[in-house]
Order: C-alpha cells, then structure tokens, then sequence
C-alpha cells in the first residue's frame, strides 16, 4: 500500500484494524490481569534491597509527609524545600529513590523521551546527560541526585509502605502509619504513588506450578540470568526463555534476551509500532548547556511541540515524538484541536485519519524491510492507529527476529496464552517448554496506592476518600478535595498530560508546594469547597475533547482498558501547556479561597 492512501485504501485499513481488534478483545477485559504480590508474593518482592535494615518505628511529627520516593515525590520534596518548608518525610517502598527507575533494571532499559527534557531539574543541580536517551540507571541516579541536593535522605523512610492516612481533627494534622510500625503526624500530607508502581501479570492458570525461573521485568533475576542492565546475560547460555509481552519493556528487553538466550520464545497478543530511536552521545555544546535556563527552554518547546502548539517551527528535540506530533491529538488534549475553525472538524478528522495511515504505512514498511522471514514479519505488522498504543523506539529489536534462536510466537487467535503448566506455555494447544519465563507486561496504569485501595485515606469524620469518590473523583485542579484537607495529592487524576510525565510531575510539584507555602504563610490549612470541586468538574465535562469514539475502536491495551474505551472528563481536556498557565493564574489570583484558618496553631503539634 502506498505510504499516502486513497480514500478507499482508508476504507481497507478500516476494516483491517476493526478485524485485527476483533481478534484480541476478550471478555474478562481488565480482569485478564492480576497485581504481582496477588499471583505469587515471594516474586514481587525487592531485589535490589534484599537485606533491610533494622530500625525502631517512628513516633514523631513532621511538616510534610510525601508518600512515593519516584520523581513525583522527590520533586515535591524538592519544590518545598526550595519552599521553606524543612522537614520532610519522603516515603517509598523501594530501597532508594527513583520510583519506576528503581524497580525497572531490565536489561536494555531507557526512557524513550529525550534526557535533556525528561529528566527534571537539570538547571538547579547542573547536571548535562550523556545520551540523548537516558539509560535507567543514569536516570535513577539522577533522582537521587535531586534527593541529596536538597537534602530529602535525612527524614526519608525506605523499604517502608505507608498503610493508612487518617485526618485528626484535634491535632489538625495527619496520623500515618506504615508496615514498619510507624505512626507520626504530618501536618500536610502529599501523595506521589504514581501511575506505575504496581506490576501486574495475566491471570493465567497454572502459573504458580511452573517449575523453571519466573519473574517480572522490574523484578528482574540477575541470579539466574547473570549480567546487568547493559548485557551480559550470560547464565541463560543454553536455556531456552519465554518472554510474555512486547510493548515498551519488551521492545528493549528483547535484543539483549536474543543474543545471550540459547532459544528465545516471544508470546506476542498485539504487536508494537516500532519507530527509530537513533540514540548517541550527546555533549553539552549540542543542547546549548552553556546558557543560562537551557533545560527549561528545552523541556518547555517539547511540550508545546507534542500539545500541538505554535512554535515557529523551532523544534528543538527533533525526534520520533515531535515528528508525530499531529498525531498525538487523540492521545494528549490538543492546542491543535482546540483552535479549529468552526465547522472545520469534518475536515481536519478526514485529514488526520489520513496522516495517521501515511504513518502506520511507514512503521509497517520498516518491519518488512527489517525482518527477512515473511512470516514473521507479517505477525509483526501492526494493524491499528497511531494513538492507539504507546508508540516505541528501537533501533535493534526487529532484527532479533533474524537470529535463528528466536521464535514469534502469536497467541492473538486463541486471545492469549491459555494455561501455564510445570513444564511451560500452553498456546492454541501447543506446550511451549521453557526454563524461565518472563512477564513483560507492565504495570497496572493509573492503579496505585490511594486509587488501588491499598492506601485507605479517611477525612472528616472517618470518611474514606474513595468513598466520597465512588461516583468519580472529587477535586480541585486534581490536588485538593474537599473534606480532606492539608491533604495534596499528585498524579493523573483531573490533572494534565504529557508524553514527558516528569515535565508535568514538577509542574504539579511547584503547584503542590505553593499551595502548602501559602497555607504556612497565612496559618491555614488547605481545603476546597464542594462548590469549587463542582465547578472544575463541570468544567472537564463540558469542555472534553469527545475521543471516547476512537479509543472505542482501537485494539485493546491499557490506554482503553483493554477495549472498553477510555471514558471522557477525567482529565484536563486541553493542553498540559494551557493548564500550567491556569494553575499559574489560579495560584495569582485565587490561593485564598481554599486557605482557611487552623483552629490549632502549627507548632502546638510539632512542638516548636
């Protein structure tokens, strides 16, 4: 097919992608799924911390309690600093910080968004990444970096899971209570538990008679496999490896699994869209490092050139994600959309399902120029639009299906792998046998701490959060609720987004520490009215950019939970750069109608 389309061409595609859906979607949806402590505990726990170190519980108080050690909670801990506030307790689960980046170690991992704009506070601690394309360790060192230069490690808390939040309405401040033991106050609490800190696996029967090595990718055995994050996998000579899964993780997994495996087995349901990468060194004369504010000017034209916004045609990131940038308008609120003249939405759809075939034209023209078995190929064409899965990069992955010891294998006709038993995989009927099975498979998105339910959050009067939640979330700007108060929480809720979470993540994070400086500054404490809640609620409704259709349409994954669409209004409905500039305003304008006065002063509690 030509890389531009005909009409009817479109029409064929249609069809193609409606069938190729067909295929994957199953009835059990997100329950197909099950969280890794729930499948087998003794696999889900910390490798990388296996020995923790002993400590008496706490029984103290704190002016800031921030729950989640990943960027989220380390840029909060950070911006209020910077802030004044001195003591503050970060919390995390993990032996350090770094959140996703501590877990995820797998071989062969980056972030796939370019370093100079994905990692966060490069112009206060001037620190230049060496790649465009940050492997994970650089990545995690560097929230480690932010954590020692402002000085967060002193309170910190690791290996330690916050259990419950409960407001104390005569102290005014927050009982937290950890796995540890622990039970200290906090007068502001700020949950960071981010959108992937629990792994999740496919509920498969059987899984836990498997009688080889089983883990998952942020799990990863390097006992068993040998080597590290760079290669070298050495132990898996003459093992013969199954990997479950091939979207992001796996993309990057897969290679170095390829070269060190004896046999490798790929268990593939949807394949990926699978881009150039073109990661290199990189100096600091190539990003302008020299200059005053470099980082922020950089990080600030990639998110205005992925939101669809008017730069003059300065790009200064210039890669896979800013090329397709048009085409992140299904999956990101666009400045794009928002602008259309009236009448124009026929047209711009019409225009936009074309560039959106040109493109998955070309990522399929790659795979069959890449991969030399026809076969193989075919499977590993991917028959959907652009936005409807995460895009990937790679510069090695399609040519790991040239080695003789690797085999696709496509478990879309029988809509999964069927049934784990001791000896392997079981597929359409076939045992696949294995020595070690990996999960690739992710994270459950969306689904941690306050929203999964493992941290119970009670208010006024013992009212638990998802409680009052139950119809939908209730916040202002995806911060505050009311009935809850001192209590700030970050993350995706009513909130903005971004192909770069870390760039919106600190924007929350200024926010988050300006409305707990305010509230210091004026003796109060935070808290919205239910009549503010109501307003930015009826806001994100009405203005919803209506894609509930094409996500709808799209082949399962998490991005439409797992084919049952991906519901409109709960998410700021235009662009990530047009809602820091309204929270930036707010912050100018409004701070004092959620300030309201303490009935008991700050330091009565701390004992100051």
């Amino acid at each position: 097919m030509p890389l531009t389309p005909s009409a009817d061409e479109i029409a064929a595609l249609r069809e193609r992608y409606r069938g190729e859906r067909e295929r994957r979607v199953r009835s059990d949806g997100t329950r197909q799924y099950r969280r890794a402590e729930d499948a087998f505990a003794a696999r889900a726990t910390d490798p990388w911390t296996p020995e923790v170190p002993g400590r008496e519980p706490l029984r103290d108080a704190v002016d800031v309690a921030v729950v989640g050690g990943g960027f989220g909670g380390v840029l909060a801990g950070a911006r209020l600093r910077q802030r004044g506030l001195e003591r503050i307790r970060i919390v995390d689960e993990g032996g350090d910080f770094g959140g996703t980046w501590y877990w995820n170690r797998y071989p062969g991992v980056h972030c796939d968004v370019e370093a100079h704009v994905y990692l966060p506070m490069l112009d206060e601690t001037g620190y230049v990444p060496r790649w465009k394309y940050a492997p994970g360790d650089e990545i995690r060192r560097h929230a480690m970096r932010i954590a020692d230069r402002f000085g967060l490690y002193t309170d910190a808390l690791f290996a330690t899971r916050v259990t419950s939040l409960a407001w104390d309405e005569g102290t005014q401040t927050w009982a937290v209570v950890t796995d540890r033991g622990d039970a200290f106050r906090a007068t502001y609490v700020v949950t960071a538990t981010g959108t992937l800190s629990d792994p999740k696996l496919p509920a498969l029967p059987g899984v836990e008679e498997f009688g080889g090595r089983v883990f998952h990718t942020s799990r990863w055995d390097y006992a068993y496999t040998g080597g590290g994050p760079d290669g070298g996998l050495t132990g898996l000579a003459g093992k013969t490896v199954g990997i479950v899964g091939t979207g992001a993780t796996a993309v990057q997994a897969i290679p170095p699994l390829a070269e060190y495996a004896g046999r490798l087995l790929v268990f593939q349901r949807t394949p990926s869209a699978v881009d150039v990468r073109g990661n290199r060194r990189t100096e600091p004369a190539d990003v302008g490092a020299h200059r005053t504010g470099w980082a922020r000017e950089r990080r600030d034209n990639f998110l205005r050139v992925v939101s669809g916004e008017d730069t003059g045609g300065v790009d200064l990131v210039a890669d896979g994600w800013t090329d397709a940038a048009a085409l992140l308008e299904k999956l990101l609120p666009s400045y794009r959309r928002d602008h259309l003249p009236d009448g124009d939405r026929e047209t711009f759809e019409r225009a936009y399902e074309t560039a959106d075939a040109a493109r998955m034209n070309a990522l399929r023209a790659r795979v069959e120029a890449a991969v030399t078995d026809p076969e193989t190929a075919g499977l590993l064409l991917p028959w959907y639009r652009y936005a409807c899965k995460r895009p990937t990069f790679s510069d090695d992955y399609y040519a790991a299906f040239n080695r003789d010891n690797v085999t696709l294998v496509d478990t879309a006709p029988s809509q999964g792998i069927e049934r784990v038993t001791e000896q392997g995989v079981v597929v359409a009927g076939t045992l696949h046998r294995l020595d070690c099975l990996i999960f690739a498979t992710g994270f459950s998105v969306g689904a941690s701490g306050v929203l999964s339910g493992r941290l119970p959050v009670r208010g006024r009067g013992g009212v638990r959060l998802l409680e009052v939640w139950r119809n939908g979330p209730r916040t202002l700007h995806g911060f505050t609720s009311n009935g809850f108060p001192n209590l700030v929480q970050m993350g995706h809720v009513h909130n903005a987004s971004s192909v770069n979470f870390t760039h919106v993540l600190d924007e929350q994070a200024v926010h988050a520490a300006a409305l707990i400086a305010a509230a210091e500054a004026g003796g109060a404490f935070v808290e919205p009215s239910r009549e503010a809640e109501d307003d930015w609620i009826a806001t994100l409704a009405g203005e919803s950019p209506g894609h509930e259709w094409f996500h709808a349409e799209c082949t399962p994954g998490y991005y439409n939970r797992e084919g049952r669409g991906r519901p409109d209004g709960h998410g700021y409905p235009h662009s990530a750069p047009a809602f820091h500039a309204l929270l930036g305003r707010w912050r100018e304008a409004s701070i004092g109608e959620i300030l309201h006065a303490r009935a008991v002063p700050a330091g009565a509690v701390r004992g100051d």
